[in-house]
């Protein structure tokens, strides 16, 4: 068997399943998987060193001034989410001007993230457990609600966001969303596509299931959102402008997001209203499967192109 490449590097931990990490033995002569992250770039270099393919998750970033110090890459895998290449922890622009082939993966931590919200959401209708403080929880509108007849605007409608607009329609919530365009599948659904504006002011609860790096809310949006809000956010990196956001949170409303880098800066976790659990919903021992899948099967579309 012809190896694809002379040495493959995972320059941090790629959090794919054992079976894979052995798999990976037959795409290079070479292959050194790091079990610790880089300090820095200039330990991502030396990492990477001679090698003509590396691995890496989202942990680290990979731009111009490390890639050009790298001469022998001709292909970058990303064990992570890949939307565009500029919400990318990867500069493609660069790679691909090199002639470098930069694969990433999508869709394998979904549906952590919808049992995320179904859950917390349920949480705070009824009232169950606790507040971010360790008081009792109350139920949001005093008397116990179910989801059914909840208004919710899903703020971006890709392939997550759609997954939990069908999961608390299942429980008969009333759907509407905002997107870069209408889609037919959500208008046979009956869902119902607003304008931003619109959509923040006529729901109950909004959650936003954006690409990384994108920003929609800023202050206009919060004045048409309102108060006595349910805000929850899915993505990688805050769907809001952080000063906005501050001074709305400050009212009767609540946020959810399940990690910091979602919420945005640590020091909004002083707010009792905000619900930050800390860990990524979306890393489940069954994502770990379908990145592992994923991951191998890019390395695998690619061999055949050689």
């Amino acid at each position: 068997m012809i190896m694809m490449f002379k040495k493959l590097v995972g320059i941090e931990p790629l959090e794919l399943i054992p079976s894979a990490n052995k798999e990976l033995e037959s795409f290079a002569e070479i292959v050194i998987l790091h079990e610790n992250q880089p300090a820095d770039s200039a330990e991502i270099v030396a990492r990477i060193g001679d090698a003509d393919a590396v691995l890496l998750s989202f942990r680290s970033t990979l731009g111009k001034e490390i890639l050009e110090q790298c001469p022998n890459l001709k292909y970058i895998g990303m064990c992570c989410s890949l939307y565009t290449p500029e919400s990318a922890n990867v500069d493609i622009n660069y790679a691909n001007s090199r002639g470098i082939t930069v694969k990433g993966v999508l869709d394998y931590g979904d549906e952590g993230v919808v049992e995320y919200v179904v859950s917390e959401l349920v949480r705070c209708l009824h009232g169950f457990g606790t507040t971010s403080d360790g008081k009792p929880r109350k139920a949001w509108s005093i008397v116990p609600r179910e989801i059914t007849g909840l208004k919710v605007g899903i703020v971006g409608l890709g392939k997550s966001g759609g997954m939990v607009a069908d999961a608390l329609r299942f429980f008969g919530a009333e759907i509407s969303y905002f997107a870069r365009s209408e889609k037919e599948d959500a208008k046979t659904k009956g869902y119902s596509f607003l304008p931003l504006q619109q959509l923040l002011a006529e729901n109950e609860v909004i959650i936003c299931c954006l690409n990384k790096n994108t920003v929609l809310l800023h202050e206009a949006e919060f004045k048409a959102l309102g108060n006595s809000k349910i805000l929850f956010n899915t993505g990688l990196s805050p769907a809001w402008d952080l000063t906005a956001f501050e001074s709305w949170i400050q009212d009767d409303n609540l946020v959810y997001t399940d990690t910091l880098g979602a919420l945005g800066i640590e020091s909004l976790l002083k707010y009792t209203n905000v619900n930050c659990m800390q860990i990524s919903s979306g890393r489940t021992q069954q994502a770990f499967v379908r990145l592992s899948e994923k991951v191998l099967a890019n390395l695998t579309a690619f061999s055949k192109k050689q």
